[in-house]
């Protein structure tokens, strides 16, 4: 048995040796078998359906801090509150109605106009409705929804009024931490010594309404009280949810001037011990292995409508171009793209703007305006009269 077991053994070998060919037939060829690489998964924002429809022109959409969706159509003259899965929920007409935020305490503060009465002759001016949804007793929507207070150009800092001042306008509001909110303002006036401060402007106003003052920014070739240029989509740090709402004093803001090269920027307020100042925050300009664009690449943008900062801890920062029917998604540090997941073999950031003129799930005419809540875009889609909503592909599991 032994010897048996030792010639066994050395068969065995000399097939190891030799191979399969001439004893078994010939050696099967593998080279069809690929080899397994890794490549990161592509990063892109996918229709979420159904499309929302019923829509005449939706100009301004938000994520509330009492967790509901709210449109505004300026067809129409509507703000309409949505649940989460685009159901209506209910509606209130207000005159002019234009742009839409949610203060802290649930409070809804709408853009919008108002005619007066002046020396025979009736004027519209812009304003600020500031609207109590808070019914009887616990309850709470729309259809309890009634204005308690109206903030008009120009008479929350002066008694008269000039014959440009029905020409201004207000654009966009971004609530503060405490309820104190900035509004972007333009117009034709922007003499930087003008009483109130220059048309273009973003102005700061007290939790109640009260109008505190215009921004200005410090810049290293000095302060200056007309820094903003066509200012128009504004956001603050401040995001729902609730929850964790908080921050500083920071904002972005977008600009539609002409003349305006880099148009949207990140506008810090710093505190020291010598005072407080608004100042521009300086993002370097990456190179192309880290990232294919950066938030404040000179003429990047054409109508930069809408901005607004993510707050569920992504870091996003979303902008709106108008223009060019287009959607930009950037990091806080100004990166274009998304970071690749762990373990990706390139770790160069992959762009997820997305957008061009048409009807397409992933298309727009003349978009206004970008919402965010649970980790999903809402984008008022205006000149389609609908609102499309989006996800990032890195979100599915």
């Amino acid at each position: 048995m032994i010897k048996v077991a030792i010639y066994i053994s050395v068969l065995c070998s000399i097939f190891l040796m030799v191979g399969c060919d001439g004893f078994l037939g010939k050696k099967t060829n593998t080279d069809f078998i690929e080899v397994p690489t890794y490549s990161p998964r592509e990063v892109a924002y996918v229709p979420v359906q159904p499309v929302l429809t019923g829509f005449v022109s939706p100009v301004d959409i938000i994520a509330g801090f009492d967790e509901l969706i709210y449109v505004v159509d300026d067809a129409t003259e509507e703000i309409i509150s949505l649940d989460e899965s685009g159901k209506i929920l209910g509606r209130i007409r207000v005159k002019g109605v234009r742009a839409l935020a949610q203060n802290r305490k649930l409070d809804l503060l709408a853009i919008g106009s108002v005619d007066i009465l002046k020396a025979g002759e009736t004027l519209t001016f812009t304003c600020i409705y500031k609207i109590d949804m808070h019914g009887p007793g616990n309850n709470f929507g729309l259809q309890y929804a009634q204005v308690v207070d109206t903030i008009i150009h120009p008479f929350y800092f002066k008694s008269t009024f000039s014959s440009s001042d029905n020409k201004v306008q207000f654009n966009k509001i971004a609530v503060l931490e405490d309820n104190r909110f900035y509004v972007t303002r333009t117009g034709i006036d922007n003499n930087a010594q003008k009483f109130g401060g220059p048309d273009d402007a973003v102005l700061l106003f007290d939790a109640d309404g009260t109008y505190l003052t215009p921004v200005s920014v410090n810049t290293p070739s000095g302060l200056f009280r007309d820094y903003f240029k066509k200012p128009m989509g504004i956001s603050s740090f401040v995001q729902p949810p609730q929850v964790s709402a908080g921050g500083p004093d920071h904002f972005v803001f977008t600009s539609i001037g002409e003349n305006t090269s880099i148009k949207v920027q990140i506008i810090d307020f710093i505190e020291t011990d010598f005072g407080a100042n608004y100042e521009p925050r300086i993002l370097v300009e990456s190179d192309t292995t880290v990232a294919d664009g950066n938030l404040t690449t000179p003429d990047r943008f054409s109508q930069p409508v809408s901005t607004l900062v993510t707050g569920d801890g992504s870091n996003y920062i979303f902008v709106v171009d108008k223009s060019k029917d287009s959607f930009y998604q950037f990091t806080v540090t100004g990166l274009e793209g998304v970071k690749p997941p762990t373990g990706a073999a390139s770790s160069k950031y992959q762009l997820a703007s997305f957008g061009g003129r048409g009807e397409g799930l992933s298309q727009f005419n003349s978009p206004s305006a970008v919402a965010y809540k649970n980790r999903v875009v809402w984008i008022c889609d205006t000149g389609n009269g609908r609102i499309l909503r989006f996800k990032l592909t890195t979100d599915f599991q």
